[in-house]
């Protein structure tokens, strides 16, 4: 159809299909943002809206206090130990000097030093029982870690089991939201694809087209892709059968809009040559002329043959003679090509001697009148 347009009005076509172009993107950035603020209308949804709260809050007091008892006995198990190993050090240089002390005095024999030896054996046995005391409070306080850690993970246990649950009911929540964000997506697309749908039938060639087109890429937008996506999946099924659905639709109305458009074609080749013309637009016969098919039938011919004047297929007529200068021309030309006159002049009915009008069927041979 671009073949048959001025050059000004290609030009003029293309900006409007520019403007199309704005107009819809303007409406999806407007879209955007309303579907993207439709998750805020349900409330944000927490683990702790649907945990059993009179369990879980002592069984957290435990986990907590548990805690801090046990960050608390291992600090005092780090101090004890200190303590430990500097009693295990005094007493093993303890008994290492009363070793040294037994060796001299063996050596020497001084049984006046038997006095010395009670008092130095006491010592020896103090610095054994301070080992002693510091290795009780070591293990008090590791039982105390032990105590402290031991009901943090039962109480863990126990809340791990309420969270679970409420996990549970979390997740059925969250597809129930989903389903209802869905319902509000569906409630705004499925009115706009219905629009679109009625300005594609109605108002698709109208003055204020650019816009039309406009509204409907914004609507195949809004449903491709604000709107597919976020189908609720359940395993697929879902998705599968709104695809097939929607396959379904869309290839009945192809098979039904082919068997018409079959239906018109053969209806349209049954009538006279004259009246097929007339019906088909000036457009639409240079766009299909351009693209080598038959403007009536869209069947292939060779109109580069120079004796090819009428389709070998539907038998209307593609090429006939100018009435003031015999020049072949098409048919569907309005002014002829060579000396410019009107196509529609040439074809008036021709006055017979009898007063009687014939008709001149373009490209047919004039009978004189009798």
């Amino acid at each position: 159809m671009s073949k048959s347009l001025r050059l000004s009005e290609k030009w003029f076509r293309r900006g409007l299909w520019l403007v199309a172009l704005a107009f819809a993107s303007f409406l999806i950035g407007l879209g955007g943002a309303v579907v993207d603020d439709l998750p805020r209308v349900e409330r944000a949804l927490e683990l702790d809206d649907f945990i059993d709260r009179p369990a879980a809050e002592p069984l957290r007091s435990t986990i907590k206090a548990s805690e801090t008892a046990e960050l608390q006995a291992t600090r005092q198990l780090e101090q004890v130990r200190l303590q430990q190993s500097a009693a295990r050090q005094a007493s093993a240089n303890a008994r290492e000097t009363f070793g040294n002390w037994i060796a001299t005095r063996r050596a020497t024999a001084q049984p006046d030093q038997d006095t010395e030896l009670i008092a130095r054996t006491k010592q020896l046995d103090a610095f054994k029982q301070k080992e002693d005391e510091v290795q009780r409070l070591v293990n008090a306080q590791q039982q105390a870690v032990l105590d402290a850690r031991q009901a943090e993970q039962r109480a863990r246990e126990a809340l791990s089991l309420l969270e679970r649950d409420a996990r549970e009911k979390l997740n059925a929540e969250y597809r129930r939201v989903e389903l209802r964000v869905f319902a509000y997506r569906l409630a705004l697309t499925l009115p706009l694809l219905v629009v679109a749908g009625w300005l594609f039938a109605r108002k698709r060639k109208s003055t204020y087209w650019p816009f039309v087109w406009g509204f409907i890429f914004f609507a195949l937008f809004a449903f491709f892709v604000e709107l597919v996506p976020y189908l609720p999946s359940y395993g697929g099924y879902v998705r599968y059968v709104v695809g097939i659905v929607v396959t379904v639709l869309v290839g009945r109305y192809a098979i039904v809009a082919l068997n018409a458009y079959l239906a018109r074609q053969k209806l349209a080749e049954q009538q006279p040559d004259q009246v097929r013309r007339e019906e088909l637009s000036y457009d639409v016969a240079l766009a299909r002329l351009g693209k080598g098919v038959c403007p009536g039938c869209e069947r292939p011919v060779d109109l580069k043959n120079g004796e090819i004047d009428f389709c070998p297929h539907c038998g209307i007529g593609l090429f006939d003679h100018c009435g003031q200068c015999e020049t072949r021309k098409s048919a569907f030309s309005k002014f002829c090509h060579a000396c410019g006159t009107s196509a529609a002049a040439t074809q008036a009915p021709h006055t017979s001697v009898t007063g009687t009008a014939q008709s001149v069927t373009p490209g047919a041979p004039v009978q004189p009148a009798t």
